[in-house]
């Protein structure tokens, strides 16, 4: 593991116990002086879940609204790691004792049949690579207590990373319009969210470009493989036990997950 300061060390230990005991933790951003430590933060448990036996299978994208930018002052987005145990397959009941303080998110996720080695990647780069697309549904988690969070705080805890689920249909991207998608989210039946691909970065190709740019200057570029969940079409919804949430896309399909009865972080 990479050598880090006592202070990253120290977010990193109490986002690790968070996780570990299903109890949230003060904000981190406390002592740590910006967003370059969060991401060493990130790196240090990132590293963990991996030495403990956990497959690293892509990557996400955060903050892709600008009003969510613009609440936590910042003019880019940030992003996460995926590890393969955070995949919910369709069709099975998301357990509460995963999670702490959940929302939901409707999202474009690529999935890439080649990698992105270029640190100056082109949304055309991005086309050739994917291999095809699917409608994902984002369960977002936050270790941090009361989601009391700056942008400090959502990039230490792996960019407020929880669970993902995705659609079981593949599409090619072949003729497909990302930035023209709209989607519309239930929750039991009742829309809680609703938005478009322009609402991603403009669409969810310049976020995959962001990324794939960003991961290549860090030397850690994207793999075949590789899920990418691009960033929310609109905005996330708290979700509690016995909750069903729908998100359809257009061009896309359909994408669905039901959380278990049960009191969350029990």
């Amino acid at each position: 593991m990479s050598a880090v300061s006592a202070e990253a060390s120290k977010a990193a230990d109490a986002l690790s116990e968070a996780t570990s005991t299903n109890s949230p933790c003060p904000p981190v951003r406390t002592f740590l002086p910006d967003v370059e430590a969060a991401y060493a933060v990130q790196r240090v448990n990132v590293e963990r879940g991996v030495a403990a036996g956990r497959r690293v299978v892509g990557r996400k994208i955060g903050l892709t609204s600008p009003a969510v930018q613009t609440q936590l002052g910042v003019d880019q987005p940030d992003f996460g790691t995926l590890f393969a145990d955070m995949a919910v397959p369709e069709g099975t009941p998301v357990q509460a004792r995963r999670l702490i303080q959940p929302k939901v998110e409707a999202e474009v996720a690529l999935v890439l049949g080649a990698g992105l080695p270029h640190r100056d990647c082109t949304v055309a780069d991005i086309l050739r690579a994917t291999d095809f697309v699917l409608p994902a549904l984002e369960i977002v988690d936050s270790r941090v207590s009361g989601w009391d969070i700056g942008i400090v705080d959502t990039v230490a805890d792996n960019a407020s990373s929880g669970l993902f689920v995705l659609g079981g249909t593949p599409v090619p991207l072949t003729g497909l319009d990302l930035r023209g998608v709209r989607m519309t989210m239930t929750r039991g039946g009742e829309t809680v969210s609703e938005g478009s691909g322009a609402d991603c970065l403009g669409s969810p190709l310049n976020a995959a470009a962001w990324l794939a740019s960003t991961l290549a200057g860090l030397g850690e570029p994207l793999r075949a493989g590789d899920i990418v969940l691009t960033g929310a079409l609109g905005p996330m919804a708290d979700a509690a036990p016995g909750d069903r949430f729908e998100a359809r896309i257009s061009q896309l399909g359909a994408v669905r997950v039901e959380f278990a009865t049960g009191e969350i972080g029990s």
